[in-house]
């Protein structure tokens, strides 16, 4: 079977690897769809994406959706062949169907599909065949599209760090720095969560426009239109950059809160903490996300309007071109690769 792989710091290659044999415990799923995130962009350019470095060749991928090729002989609650699926990333994994907050996503010695976090790495979901748990497999609405369910997994982050200041969503005025694919479905998110006026920045035309398509109420361009200082409820930093939380700090009004939901650089950042101090900020980071999927899949099925966010999609054999098409921000919001939809 075809796999999406890295060696290193810009050697991207699609392997032949062997399908994986049925194990009694698991769940074989044919992928159809999986998204390229910000994190398979870093391992891909550098090697690295943050503290978490590629020692080892590494199959990308954990935005996946397909479905279900074959059971396990010991699994007794998993979705029956033929059922189309997203998977949660994360094991140990939330059952399926919490509301609350599990805290898995933080325990220590956790593994996530496609991850050099783990030695050996946890290979990842940009396979045509995938083999997981049947408490990862998720059941999509039989009106939801594979193509716009392979944004359940970001949305899902999305969802959980909004949910970091949630104390002030409710009939909020919210700033959102960075209208890439998670900046674009943060809005969706906040929407969803009550917000009164989401605005949002960038420093490109066409990341804007899908923003505005999804709901945003306000498009700024980052450098031709000023961005409003001390202005909003929450700010939610989305393009992990510095530039970008500096703005944050800044537009974020006396007693508001900002969250750091975009990966910055590992190491010691030039950020302006007095502001924290003197505003009495409520500076919140979000790690991935925990029991959220279930409700995301649901706000995609209900939302036609997040097709906007898929902007490209490649064949398994043109990895390398997605690749490149995902790190083009001024062209692309989020490029999935497809197998043999």
């Amino acid at each position: 079977m075809r796999a999406v792989m890295v060696h290193g710091a810009g050697d991207l290659r699609v392997a032949e690897l062997e399908p994986p044999s049925l194990a009694p415990d698991g769940v074989l799923v044919d992928i159809a769809y999986g998204g390229i995130c910000g994190s398979d962009l870093h391992y891909h350019q550098h090697g690295a994406n943050g503290a978490f470095v590629v020692r080892e060749p590494l199959v990308l991928g954990h935005e996946v959706v397909g479905t279900v090729a074959a059971v396990g002989s010991q699994v007794a609650d998993a979705p029956p062949v033929g059922t189309r699926v997203a998977i949660h990333p994360a094991t140990p994994t939330p059952l399926p169907g919490g509301a609350d907050g599990t805290g898995l996503h933080l325990a220590a010695g956790g593994t996530y599909l496609g991850s050099a976090s783990t030695s050996p790495h946890t290979q990842g979901g940009l396979v045509e065949r995938l083999q997981v748990t049947a408490a990862q497999l998720r059941p999509l609405p039989a009106g939801l599209p594979l193509r716009r369910a392979a944004l359940a997994e970001p949305l899902a982050v999305a969802l959980h760090g909004v949910d970091r200041a949630r104390p002030l969503l409710e009939g909020s005025d919210v700033l959102v720095s960075g209208a890439g694919p998670i900046g674009c479905l943060v809005v969706a998110a906040l929407l969803h969560r009550g917000a009164r006026r989401v605005t949002v920045c960038d420093l490109h035309a066409r990341p804007l426009e899908v923003a505005t398509a999804v709901g945003a109420h306000v498009a700024l361009r980052v450098g031709t239109d000023p961005v409003p200082q001390e202005r909003f409820d929450i700010v939610i930093e989305a393009a992990g950059a510095v530039p970008s939380l500096r703005t944050a700090l800044d537009a974020a009004r006396r007693g508001g809160a900002v969250v750091q939901l975009g990966m910055l650089p590992k190491g010691e950042l030039p950020i302006p903490m007095s502001d924290v101090i003197t505003k009495e900020l409520s500076l919140h980071g979000s790690q991935r996300f925990d029991v959220e999927l279930d409700e995301a899949i649901a706000i995609l099925a209900a939302t036609p309007a997040l097709d906007a966010v898929v902007t490209d999609v490649f064949p398994v054999s043109e990895a390398a071109d997605a690749f490149s098409r995902a790190a083009d921000s001024r062209a692309s919001t989020k490029t999935l690769i497809s197998f043999g939809v």
